[in-house]
């Protein structure tokens, strides 16, 4: 892979440089908050999973859960960053209906997680390194919800205390794509490290989008920070519109406000909501109720070697050890559900056939890729629910790697499991499908298409190899596909080339 080459976008009056950098808010996977024991579950009904320290009851003092501390390790270990061996809680001071305490414990001059980069692939071959600067814990705030009465708005403190890592990357972001991927290889990491579910549906996963523009060599230009944006598609929308508005404005010589922003996803546009805040504004202070948190390096180094083989580990592994190409190893190991199913895949493969894995990791790349992922798609299903097992799928590829059915036949029994959920083997073998390879009987047939087709004889044998598509063609049609293509081939050579 190439390096990285900077674009500029073209604006009436010459070229601009977008500069992006995204806070990534990341539930961590626990099934309690970071300072009660209340549940974390999803979709229960409003205001059921509170505590007395979620709701700032008065004299209520928050205890740190302990797996949150663990999960937010793991996460920045996955993303190649420094783990800081002291850092401390603090308090930041503002004031929403949803937020019961007047403060939300995070984390600020002293974070658990510090500096790291992450390499992204992009779509035309080259990478981007962009650099993460620090990873912090804090509580999130409850939820307002404006529907529910026409006068009056409601508040449900599920969330209040949930635990999130707030991932915040340094602006070497360039284009939407960039930002896109970066977004995405986080995600990857931290499902990988089971350190976030990263349900971006269930707002288990959200970012805060911030964009300036400049001409490409000069200072950085004024930021906006678009809030809670709950997709990627949304997430690069947002980025295409501000870097857009930004851009006219400054030609027509107007100036750009630090401001907070909202996306409209009807739109694709957003809209101000209030002027940007400074630190200074929350007036950031040590939590007094929490010590700063200390823990050893033999602590880290022990959930160091814990952790999973992780997604760029595991692609070079798949390229390496079992010869499959880049393309397919990157798709494969993008989620770590179809990772999953691929790894097991080959272990059953290779119980049932006797084979390496690297015989037939290809095929099974390129069936799980083109075939299953397609039908999937098509379904509106992902791997997790996938109408064909791990089981039924090495069996449908083992009884065309040892030549008991051809390809075109593997693809209407696959179509037929879809269809009916029966296993490969009762499929082939109540439908009469097995390949034939009884060199007999497929050479009787043969002789007949050869018989049938003088002129093409004649035509190949004058020097037109490419007939040769025709009279394969031709066979397998005589057979319903059922004919081994290699002894078809073989004796056609045997009998054209006289």
């Amino acid at each position: 892979m190439t390096n990285f080459v900077p674009k500029y976008i073209q604006g009436a009056t010459g070229d601009w440089e977008v500069v992006i950098g995204l806070e990534i808010h990341a539930q961590v996977l626990s099934e309690s908050k970071l300072f009660s024991g209340s549940s974390t579950k999803f979709g229960s009904e409003p205001n059921t999973q509170v505590s007395f320290v979620c709701s700032a009851m008065p004299g209520m003092l928050p205890v740190i859960n302990e797996e949150c501390i663990r999960q937010a390790i793991r996460t920045g270990l996955a993303m190649g960053c420094k783990i800081n061996l002291r850092s401390v809680f603090d308090r930041k001071n503002y004031f929403y209906a949803d937020l019961p305490q007047g403060y939300q414990i995070s984390q600020f001059k002293d974070p658990i997680v510090g500096e790291g980069e992450i390499v992204v692939d992009l779509e035309d071959g080259t990478t981007k390194t962009i650099g993460v600067e620090r990873l912090h814990l804090e509580q999130d705030a409850g939820k307002s919800m404006h529907d529910q009465h026409p006068t009056q708005t409601y508040v449900d403190l599920n969330r209040s205390g949930v635990a999130l890592m707030e991932i915040v990357s340094k602006p070497d972001m360039r284009s939407a794509e960039e930002a896109g991927a970066y977004f995405r290889k986080i995600r990857t990491l931290v499902r990988y490290a089971g350190t976030c579910d990263g349900n971006m549906d269930q707002g288990s996963m959200r970012a805060d989008v911030n964009v300036s523009v400049r001409r490409p060599g000069a200072e950085f230009g004024t930021r906006t920070e678009t809030k809670n944006v709950n997709s990627v598609r949304f997430m690069m929308q947002v980025i295409e519109f501000e870097t857009r508005r930004q851009i006219d404005i400054l030609e027509d010589g107007g100036v750009i406000f630090q401001e907070t922003r909202q996306f409209d996803p009807a739109t694709g546009t957003t809209s101000g909501l209030r002027s940007k805040e400074e630190a200074h504004d929350y007036r950031y202070f040590p939590d007094p109720d929490l010590l700063p948190l200390e823990f050893s390096q033999e602590f880290v180094d022990d959930l160091a070697k814990k952790l999973p083989e992780l997604p760029d580990v595991k692609r070079r592994r798949f390229i390496h050890d079992l010869g499959i190409t880049e393309y397919n190893a990157a798709v494969l190991v993008a989620e770590k559900e179809n990772a999953d199913y691929f790894e097991e895949l080959l272990n059953a493969l290779e119980k049932k056939t006797g084979k390496e894995k690297k015989v037939f990791a290809t095929q099974a790349a390129n069936w799980v890729i083109g075939d299953l992922f397609g039908a999937l798609k098509k379904a509106g299903k992902t791997i997790t629910d996938s109408p064909i097992t791990v089981l039924d799928g090495a069996e449908l590829l083992a009884l065309q790697i040892d030549g008991t059915i051809s390809g075109r036949i593997a693809k209407d029994v696959f179509e037929i499991m879809l269809e009916t959920g029966h296993g490969p083997e009762k499929i082939v073998e109540e439908k009469g499908l097995k390949q034939v390879s009884d060199t007999g009987a497929i050479e009787s047939i043969i002789d007949q298409v050869l018989a049938e087709n003088q002129s093409e004889v004649e035509m190949y044998r004058g020097g037109k190899d490419k007939l040769f598509g025709f009279f394969v063609g031709q066979t397998m049609k005589k057979t319903q596909g059922k004919a081994n293509p290699q002894v078809v081939n073989q004796l056609l050579r045997s009998k054209l080339d006289l």
